[in-house]
């Protein structure tokens, strides 16, 4: 499929919708510059950072306004001698009044989150230090970031100041929409720069340069926006790398990450950089380690980040037709009233499977896929957000950031593994799939489907790692054990 690269520029205060956003993973054709050698004293400074899990080292302290115990699973780390002071209130952040308006009144917001608390004034106190952010899925992420690159924008300068690489062409449009509905009254432009496809493009108009104060797009159509002279960056106050563990991973989009990034402090090298997941690897935390230096942290142990509010639990079943069975008839009949359910599967085959078995069985339900055209994709999703459908049926395209606050239900029908190593369960990903439900605290429940002995390994090593057994459903050929199951998730 030929993609042809374009952006529309829309200010926040018209309040249009975001323009057709960009496939999962698009790839520069030009060569990246020969890797820069660090000097002895960038060496050495890279050396004295010890990002191991996130951990406290000799060169770092515990803020002190962390000490109330509600705040006890959020571990904030500061460099240097920079005050910080938590937020009880969005007045607390000097924040403009058009600002503070749309946050009121548009997002209906009353008070900071906990993370948004306590992150938001590591982001805007001068001198404005780069951030890496680990937090629950639902916690209020995007709203740290959103207002954060909001903030920093002057509004008399009609240049990018701030910009938002996301990993997904879905996401890209969800973050824009939530960046357009807080900053309505200030009059911020903004520009989701992302590739349509070629039959919908006029070949024939030449690409603008972009003049919009905020962008937000996946990191092939910056790259390339980028490499064109299309997307300035000498004057960028701001760059937020959201999903920062996909971003920034070997199998994602590090070497398009990097040279973002490369180019960006090459003009700009005050340029702040926030990093925002919920979740980072080992390897990722080595890797950030190199590129970004002096910062501030904020993350959660992995053993405190599945979600209080939510419910997992395991089935275990004989076949595939006892798994389509449990679907159809311990799931979908009686969470007909609880709300919106997305079904999480590894492949495309499996995802059409299915979707044939349930539509054949006379249910109603959408499907999604990397492999589906870009309207299509489009399409489904709105449909799902505006609640005309109520099961979705997703490969991994949606687990990571994807916010759709009626959705009470994940159906994990395959449970998430390494694609190098299927010994190996993939925990960022799971992490990822059972956060769609049970967002910003709600009642959520999770259905891990277990088959095959490799599936009761998996599983087993997934509730190992997160320290935290998951209950079983005693039989899947029982209605009862389900009903209970969706009882105590506060869903029946």
């Amino acid at each position: 499929m030929a993609e042809v690269t374009e952006t529309t520029a829309a200010s926040s205060s018209e309040g249009k919708n975001p323009a057709v956003p960009e496939t999962k993973r698009l790839w520069s054709d030009e060569v990246d510059d020969e890797e820069v050698q660090p000097t002895a004293t960038e060496e050495k400074a890279v050396s004295e950072l010890n990002v191991d899990a996130l951990a406290i080292d000799e060169n770092t302290k515990v803020n002190k306004f962390l000490d109330e115990p509600a705040d006890s699973r959020i571990q904030a780390v500061t460099t240097g001698d920079t005050p910080y002071t938590s937020a009880s209130t969005f007045e607390d952040l000097n924040l403009s009044p058009e600002l503070l308006k749309g946050l009121y009144v548009e997002m209906k917001f009353q008070k900071p989150s906990k993370i948004q608390a306590i992150s938001l004034p590591m982001i805007m106190t001068p001198p404005y230090k780069d951030l890496i952010a680990q937090a629950h899925n639902g916690s209020g992420k995007t709203t740290c970031f959103v207002l954060g690159m909001l903030s920093r924008v002057d509004p008399k300068q009609q240049r990018p100041q701030a910009l938002c690489i996301c990993p997904t062409r879905e996401l890209s449009i969800q973050n824009m929409e939530v960046l357009r509905k807080m900053g309505k009254y200030t009059g911020i432009s903004s520009e989701c720069a992302v590739p349509i496809e070629s039959r919908t493009n006029n070949r024939s108009r030449p690409q603008l340069p972009i003049s919009a104060q905020v962008v937000i797009g996946t990191p092939g159509t910056i790259k390339r926006l980028m490499s064109q002279k299309k997307l300035g960056v000498t004057d960028m106050k701001v760059l937020v790398f959201d999903e920062a563990d996909h971003m920034l991973a070997k199998d994602g989009f590090q070497d398009d990450s990097l040279r973002i990034m490369k180019d960006i402090q090459r003009f700009n090298s005050h340029c702040q950089v926030l990093l925002f997941s919920a979740t980072f690897d080992e390897t990722v935390k080595n890797f950030v380690s190199k590129v970004v230096k002096d910062y501030n942290q904020l993350f959660v142990k992995k053993e405190d980040l599945s979600l209080e509010s939510l419910k997992q639990y395991k089935v275990t079943l004989p076949d595939e037709l006892a798994k389509i069975g449990v679907v159809k008839d311990r799931i979908l009949e009686l969470g007909e009233n609880i709300g919106q359910i997305i079904i999480f599967v590894n492949t495309k085959r499996s995802a059409s499977m299915l979707h044939t078995s349930l539509v054949d069985l006379g249910y109603e339900v959408t499907t999604i896929h990397g492999a589906l055209n870009l309207e299509d994709r489009d399409k489904i999703v709105k449909e799902f957000k505006d609640g005309l459908t109520q099961v979705l049926i997703s490969t991994d395209v949606l687990a990571r950031g994807f916010d759709q606050q009626q959705v009470n239900l994940v159906i994990n029908y395959d449970l998430p593994v390494k694609y190098e190593d299927q010994s190996e369960p993939h925990y960022e990903v799971y992490l990822h799939r059972i956060g769609r439900a049970g967002r910003f605290g709600r009642k959520g429940a999770v259905f891990n489907f277990l088959m095959t002995d490799h599936d009761l390994m998996i599983m087993r090593k997934i509730e190992s790692y997160f320290n935290s057994p998951v209950a079983e459903i005693p039989s899947w050929g029982s209605e009862e054990g389900f009903k209970v199951a969706l009882k105590e998730a506060g869903l029946l």
